[in-house]
């Protein structure tokens, strides 16, 4: 079947064989009235078109047409018509046939360069889009722009020295503040730097991230992961600690580390009762404490067993699929049937997602800094409920 691009080539043979049979019908001719016939190579374009050859017709239409003022628009339009096709290779030949013209004025081939790093980027050419974008950032029309774009393909790579380069000369051209997006460049670093135990830097570039900059919990987060693993649990459990205080959404991320280290020390009795000094302050901390515990199988520990409980004996979903009644028991049979209700809920909870970016809605099973949909950083929020809706629906429609 046709394709868009097919459809807009046999416009572009149409238009140009009407203008050329009007400037020979209308314009300086012999005596005789005659009109002009159609000029073959239209028609042999036009031919190509029919018997679906569109990289023929593609060829003969860029042969036919050369670039001139008249023409260009006509070719940058064509060219990005391809590229939003997805047919870059054809985008490519065209841009690079624009820039190939000799007289071709500065804005026109800083236009054309820039059409020809956005192919490139779309064809997953990323060094080639990095060379010429790196171009334009010098100094065009399309600096902003480039950038931009220099920010996306550093990202993709995992670049981030040259992703901080890029975005604090893009803040100071663009009248616009990159603050978090710049935190969050030298949080990776320090990730990097961390996992390969070089806590030293690690802890250098969380200090980067965190200075005249908004106060980002990832570099919180960074940090107190840091004085965990160099066995500094009093300032990694403070800053847990804090995380939690400010950024109750977190809980998911911190809970699990908190406890690891309390059993590290064997201090659980002491983890007991900071967890039920924490519900006792904020009541609504009792059911965010539940479902982390049942997301990450956290068990054995009094205060959060019965945190769970509760969030269970008060969950009206729950209904639909066990006798609470039974629940509301006492003695083994119960403690089973409490057992084997939260092995359920763990598994419902790994097979839904568990994070949304509050941008776009792109969901996922693990925190991720940034959407992978809208590129936004910190946008994600966990669910702090297990999501009954799709296992409900399954049970109505199958009764």
């Amino acid at each position: 079947m046709p394709t868009e691009s097919t459809f807009l080539l046999a416009g572009l043979f149409l238009l140009l064989a009407a203008a050329g049979w009007a400037m020979g019908r209308f314009g300086e001719r012999e005596e005789s009235d005659a009109p002009p016939p159609l000029n073959i190579d239209y028609l042999k374009g036009l031919n190509f078109l029919l018997n679906e050859q569109t990289d023929q017709a593609l060829e003969h239409f860029l042969e036919m047409v050369r670039v001139d003022d008249k023409t260009i628009e006509t070719h940058f339009a064509l060219g990005s018509l391809f590229r939003r096709r997805g047919e870059v290779d054809r985008a490519i030949r065209i841009h690079q046939n624009i820039i190939a013209r000799p007289d071709l004025a500065a804005d026109q081939k800083d236009q054309a360069l820039y059409s020809l790093a956005r192919d490139y980027q779309a064809a997953g050419l990323l060094d080639r889009a990095e060379k010429v974008f790196a171009r334009l950032a010098e100094g065009s029309r399309y600096q902003v722009q480039a950038l931009e774009n220099l920010c996306r393909i550093y990202e993709q790579e995992k670049d981030w020295q040259k992703a901080i380069e890029a975005g604090q000369l893009l803040e100071q051209v663009g009248g616009r503040s990159l603050a978090l997006q710049i935190a969050h460049y030298y949080c990776e670093l320090a990730e990097s730097a961390a996992a390969e135990k070089d806590y030293a830097s690690a802890r250098a570039f969380v200090k980067q991230a965190q200075t005249g900059r908004p106060r980002t919990m990832r570099g919180a987060l960074t940090r107190a992961h840091i004085a965990r693993e160099t066995d500094d649990s009093a300032t990694a459990l403070s800053l847990y600690n804090r995380i939690i205080a400010e950024h109750t959404y977190l809980i998911a991320e911190t809970l699990p580390e908190i406890i690891s280290i309390y059993r590290r020390e064997g201090k659980l009795e002491e983890l007991d009762r900071a967890i039920a000094s924490m519900i006792d302050d904020d009541p609504d901390m009792s059911a965010l404490v539940a479902y982390t515990a049942i997301v990450h199988d956290l068990g054995g520990i009094a205060v959060i067993d019965a945190a769970v409980e509760r969030y269970m004996l008060d969950e009206p979903t729950l209904a639909e699929f066990v006798d609470l009644q039974e629940l509301n028991g006492a003695g083994e049979g119960r403690n089973g049937v409490l057992e084997k209700v939260r092995r359920a809920l763990g598994k419902l909870a790994a097979a839904t997602p568990r994070y949304q970016c509050q941008e776009c809605g792109f969901s996922s099973q693990r925190l991720l800094w940034q959407c992978p949909s809208c590129r936004s950083w910190e946008t994600q929020r966990p669910a702090s409920r297990v999501q009954f809706d799709t296992v409900l629906q399954h049970s109505i429609t199958s009764r």
